[in-house]
């Protein structure tokens, strides 16, 4: 099950892991495909396909942008 990401209450800091979580998560699907390494049920990405990431990725790119 997925969990639901509030970016509007996250600090700088944390928006700046969750990216650097989605990038290394959209570079393990583009080596392994759909083979991507399985992530825990407590990681805040679990269950997220790889146009998942790249939405919530865009978003907090665009959230990191409104911040600063």
């Amino acid at each position: 099950m997925k969990k639901e990401i509030e970016l509007k209450s996250m600090s700088p800091k944390r928006l700046r892991t969750l990216r650097n979580n989605l990038n290394n998560r959209l570079s393990s699907f583009k080596v392994d495909g759909e083979k991507a390494k399985p992530l825990q049920p407590s990681h805040t990405l679990y269950g997220r396909s790889e146009a998942e990431c790249q939405n919530l990725l865009d978003k907090v790119i665009a959230r990191l942008k409104e911040q600063a």
